[in-house]
């Protein structure tokens, strides 16, 4: 093959990768493992014969979908996601986030959501997300994860009604001005140690998770208002030795990460924490805690290209 062909054949890749890293993302919500399987899908195609390949965009969609799938049944992300997975935090405007023109798509990357969808078995996310996200026709889907027409009707049913149980019924878009005056009255009540305002300010069945910054080998889960509110006042309140463990004296910023309200804590222009939050009815029903720096190098790249305007707190 010549080598115009090469490059236009690499063209034609790099002209899909945001789409197939959005289609990745959707299925492991994880970005490191979303942008490998596409390098992956890369080398796949760079090995193929393209010359037999007749819809470039299908050939790649199936491959992308299937190397997450496999990554998916894998040993050791099994493990891995049993005890120790968060779903990865994207910036807002980042393109792994992909199509968004509908509710329902924008729901697709919440964190929320990519939490829920961690109860489908693998076949039932990937014909969850082809047939939400990317509205591919269950003749197509049949051909992408090789089942037949009527698994694949299954598999949808049974993956909208997991996710349907798991998603908070109460929920909807929220206006992000009361959002972001939402969180930042938390924020406030945090670091002045107001035990009572930040139960006043979560919802009586409020879910708090956190991977501890990484330290430890499991993801943290607290579901009494009480307890999360002690946690956010001791977690919040600044002394020298979280500066320390954070690198410097951090920045805070609002921002919307998976389209829902977040803080994001920056030492200059790196990222060493992200806390983000879904409001339900003016409350906060859920805060979802990352600062392990494996789960932040795509944001932490996607903000150092950011322009975050004022913090909330210039100096913590």
């Amino acid at each position: 093959m010549s080598h115009l062909a090469d490059r236009l054949d690499g063209e034609r890749f790099e002209a899909s990768r945001d789409r197939l890293a959005s289609l990745a993302y959707r299925l492991l919500g994880s970005a490191s493992e979303a942008e490998d399987t596409v390098q992956d899908a890369y080398l796949r195609w760079q090995g193929a014969d393209r010359r037999l390949i007749e819809v470039p965009e299908a050939w790649l969609t199936k491959v992308v979908t299937n190397l997450s799938l496999d990554r998916l049944r894998s040993a050791r992300m099994r493990n891995e996601r049993a005890s120790a997975w968060l779903p990865e935090p994207v910036l807002d405007g980042d393109p792994m986030l992909g199509p968004a023109e509908t509710v329902e798509q924008r729901e697709m990357v919440s964190l929320a959501v990519l939490t829920v969808m961690e109860r489908l078995s693998p076949v039932e996310r990937g014909v969850y997300v082809l047939r939400e996200a990317f509205s591919y026709t269950h003749a197509e889907i049949a051909e992408i994860l090789e089942i037949s027409e009527a698994a694949s009707q299954q598999h949808l049913h049974r993956a909208r009604r997991h996710v349907a149980a798991g998603r908070r019924r109460d929920a909807a878009e929220v206006d992000p001005a009361s959002a972001r005056r939402t969180v930042e009255e938390f924020l406030r009540a945090a670091t002045s140690g107001e035990i009572d305002r930040l139960v006043a300010l979560l919802t009586d069945d409020a879910t708090a998770v956190s991977d501890g910054a990484g330290i430890g080998a499991r993801v943290l889960r607290y579901d009494d208002p009480r307890k999360i509110a002690a946690i956010a006042r001791a977690g919040f309140r600044p002394s020298p030795a979280k500066r320390r463990l954070a690198g410097g004296t951090p920045s805070i910023h609002y921002a919307l990460v998976n389209g829902a309200p977040a803080i994001v804590a920056v030492v200059g222009d790196h990222v060493v924490g992200v806390v983000g939050f879904d409001i339900v009815g003016g409350r906060i029903a859920t805060v979802r805690g990352v600062a392990s720096a494996q789960r932040l190098g795509r944001l932490g790249t996607a903000w150092a290209e950011h322009d975050p305007g004022s913090p909330i707190i210039a100096e913590w």
